[in-house]
């Protein structure tokens, strides 16, 4: 008995000889290519770029991995609860493997043998760590060893809570959530701190497998597994039975985010995305956790997308019905064969509808839920046929004029008519998508941010940005610049300038180039006001052969509507090429008397530390910085840095004469608003383009409308009929609440009374009679002065004039 009894001792000592043997040599072989684990020292997680309005609402979010990293003593101790009783309630005693959890899961796989079960899994939050971290999912004895063998070391070399803070920031939970503090905003539009203790169980209950866990998809389950994790926290002492029972009788309900967190400025938003990977990569625009802040004001770009899209709207419905989405086969199973019908891109948020029956006063239509509707003969007048060239056939005399029974439409609610009468319930009226498109920004004149950018008519359509991208010739909005350079060259708005036939040949067997004015007359001597207020084609080409079209391109590239403009004189009736931000901009810097602004989208960005990497305003202010307010503190004045690139007397003039065109010329629809208001409307070549571009004293906002394969948009489309509802509805909601503050007249300017059509000294009580802005010296002396543009002649002086413009004059040639 004592040999045997020596014998199995000796046997027993070899074999844990051996075991130890072979686990030293396990740990040597497995140790050989392990990933370094500090590494995990300078853990640096891909963390989402937020980039929020000028309010701080959210306008869009690009990363790679949707996580925001939060320190773990900022974590609540619910969430922390949560996710140590489903995962690892030993977690602050163990030290990296959990041999006692390990010996429960082998059990556990041992009784299951022959089911279904997956087998249980006895990987500690450490383990995961290992695995998330430095491993692969692979799943392999060789796998779960280096993920031990880690482990430990993982716990020697941090503390507990910074493995705890690792885990719970790396974690996938699903929907498209990497880290904690995502998954709470994108299931339940929360932070962690507004957690209940059902919602921090969910999320706890999410890192097995968070697909077999939607709610969307998987109820059942996912209120099951919840509830377990609920029932982890009672039994670990975390939560109070009562409060337990509470848990698991709530109901889950995600939530999307509240929308009115967000602002919806597509063509803006890639606009900054576009500058941020200039400035800061791809890596660092998609992983590095910046916080930006954008110069954008979400109240004027919701006006300004919805005023665009009425002027499109206004002038595709002027131009006539363009026919269906489609037509079904048949309407049998109408509703089915409508719900497989993609909407059109651009149509939210208009609804299909298909027409079922065509009666004498309406059509109707039903929806792919089964529901119906009408389309009232009202509704459906606009809808003439379009033909060739942009003309329009006869108005619509019945539906049948314009919908058959199986056709397919876009369709929109409506409640009354256009003169305010109720409809019946359920009534619609007709829509289509636009053909022609545009592009419009608003900018703070002062500071060159940009306020709001459309792009065009949705970007579903296109993400080609017409407010940026597109290059048009802004027709006649570019005279402004030709006047300025005038202004600065010894005329006054009074100068009178002949308004007659004129030639100019090119040369080099190019055919003789005659402009003519849009009403095709011609109206003799006339002052620069009026011609700018009429926007005389005529008078402006004399004016820019008179200055010279070099110093005209030298005033357009200092403005930076252009980088480099050819010296010809059709260039002074905006044939050149621009676009509508670099507009704004020269039109803004008339605005603020001639100060250099550059346009920006982006006010501040921060790394994911905090810290400001890009301020647009680097002015130093010394008062605004380490000061206790009190209510009488001075408001600090930061320096004006701006570049003085034009004479801002002549720039206040060019203002005076663009209010003029406003109150008296091509754009007076706008003075209904009734605040101050200056602007140029401008028609291109076969009226191609419609431009408007004006401002207040403190806004400034330009558009055109136009194809985007650019043709005729029709005989009598211009700016003042095509633009310039656009801006008045933007401008009308902007200033609704704001004084009718003049704009500012600069020092060194003297207002003199004249006549506005004859540039005259205006007599004492003169019906019509304006203020007119000169500098000293220059004001009317009554001489008779007349540009005329004849060959040789040097005789004129470009002051204002007495005489009154008559009847068209004879042609005048100025061969060049």
């Amino acid at each position: 008995m004592k040999r045997l009894i020596q014998y199995a001792f000796f046997t027993l000592f070899m074999l844990a000889i051996l075991g130890v043997g072979g686990a030293l040599y396990a740990l040597q072989y497995f140790s050989r290519d392990l990933p370094d684990y500090r590494q995990l020292a300078d853990y640096d997680p891909p963390m989402v770029t937020r980039v929020h309005a000028a309010d701080g609402r959210l306008l869009a979010e690009f990363a790679s991995e949707k996580r925001f990293f939060v320190p773990i003593n900022a974590i609540p101790k619910r969430v922390v609860r949560a996710f140590l009783s489903a995962e690892d309630k030993s977690f602050y005693e163990h030290s990296g493997l959990d041999f006692m959890g390990l010996a429960r899961a082998v059990l556990t796989n041992v009784e299951n043998l022959g089911s279904d079960r997956r087998p249980v899994g006895a990987s500690t939050i450490t383990q995961q760590v290992a695995k998330n971290f430095l491993l692969t999912n692979e799943v392999s004895i060789a796998r779960k060893i280096k993920e031990a063998i880690l482990a430990v070391r993982i716990e020697q070399a941090f503390s507990k809570d910074r493995i705890l803070e690792l885990y719970l920031n790396e974690i996938f939970l699903g929907n498209r959530s990497y880290g904690i503090a995502a998954a709470a905003q994108n299931y339940f539009n929360k932070s962690l701190d507004e957690l209940s203790v059902a919602e921090a169980a969910y999320l706890a209950a999410l890192p097995k497998a968070p697909s077999n866990y939607s709610p969307e998809r998987h109820y059942e389950a996912a209120v099951g597994r919840r509830n377990w994790v609920v029932g982890r926290m009672v039994e670990d002492g975390w939560i109070a039975p009562e409060e337990g029972q509470a848990a698991q009788a709530e109901p889950l309900k995600t939530r999307r985010r509240d929308e009115t967190e967000y602002v919806s400025a597509d063509y803006f938003a890639e606009e900054v995305r576009r500058e941020l990977a200039k400035l800061y990569g791809e890596k660092s625009l998609y992983e590095g956790g910046l916080s930006v802040r954008t110069t954008l004001n979400p109240q004027i770009q919701a006006t300004a997308t919805k005023a665009l899209r009425n002027g499109l709207l206004a002038y595709d419905r002027r131009h006539g019905w363009r026919g269906s989405v489609m037509r079904l086969q048949g309407l049998a199973n109408w509703a089915g064969d409508l719900a497989k019908v993609t909407p059109p891109a651009g149509s939210d948020p208009w609804r299909l509808a298909a027409v079922l029956e065509v009666a004498a006063d309406a059509a109707r239509i039903g929806f792919a839920d089964g529901s119906r509707g009408t389309i009232p003969l009202a509704e459906l007048r606009w809808a003439r046929p379009w033909l060739e060239g942009e003309r329009v056939g006869p108005e619509p005399k019945k539906p049948a004029d314009v919908v058959q029974p199986g056709d397919v439409v876009l369709v929109e609610a409506v409640a009354k008519d256009d003169k305010g009468k109720d409809y019946p319930r359920d009534s619609f009226a007709l829509r289509q998508i636009p053909a022609a498109q545009g592009g419009l920004v608003a900018m703070d004149p002062h500071t060159g941010r940009v306020l709001a950018m459309v792009g065009g008519w949705s970007a579903q359509i296109s993400q080609f940005n017409r407010a940026t991208q597109a290059i048009r010739q802004p027709g006649s909005s570019f005279k402004p610049f030709v006047y300025l350079t005038a202004l600065d060259n010894g005329f006054t708005p009074s100068s009178l300038v002949l308004d007659a036939a004129f030639e100019y040949d090119p040369g080099h067997g190019q055919p003789i180039w005659r402009p003519e004015n849009f009403s095709q007359q011609f109206y003799g001597p006339t002052p620069l006001r009026v011609g700018i207020e009429k926007s005389r084609n005529v008078m402006t080409v004399r004016l820019a052969q008179s200055v010279g079209m070099e110093k005209v391109s030298a005033t357009a590239e200092k403005l930076g509507i252009v980088d480099k403009l050819p010296p010809y004189l059709p260039m002074a009736l905006g044939a050149g090429e621009t676009t509508v931000l670099r507009m704004v901009t020269a039109y803004s810097m008339l605005d603020n008397g001639g100060k250099k602004i550059v346009p920006t989208f982006i006010d501040r960005v921060q790394d994911k530390h905090g810290r400001t990497i890009f301020r647009h305003d680097e002015r130093a202010c010394a008062g605004c910085l380490n000061v206790t307010w009190s209510p009488d503190l001075a408001v600090p004045q930061p320096p004006d840095a701006r570049e003085q690139i034009a004479d801002p007397r002549s720039a206040y003039q060019i203002v005076s004469m663009l209010e003029g065109v406003v109150q008296r010329g091509t754009a007076t629809i706008v003075a209904q608003l009734g605040k101050p208001l200056a602007g140029k409307t401008g028609t291109t070549n076969d009226a191609k383009d419609a431009w408007f571009v004006g401002f207040s004293p403190d806004l400034a906002v330009g558009l055109y409308v136009g194809f985007d394969q650019p043709r005729s948009l029709g005989d009598k489309e211009t700016g003042g009929l095509a633009a310039v509802p656009v801006f008045k509805e933007v401008m009308a909601d902007a200033l609704k609440d704001k004084p009718a503050t003049p704009f500012r007249v600069p020092p060194g300017v003297r207002l003199v009374k004249v006549n506005p059509a004859t540039g005259h000294l205006a007599q004492p009580g003169e019906k019509g009679a304006i203020w007119e802005a000169f500098k000293p010296g220059t004001e009317p002396t009554g001489e008779t002065v007349v540009l005329d543009g004849s060959v040789g002649s040097e005789s004129w002086v470009p002051m204002g004039g007495n005489v009154t413009p008559g009847a068209p004059s004879a042609p005048v040639a100025a061969p060049m």
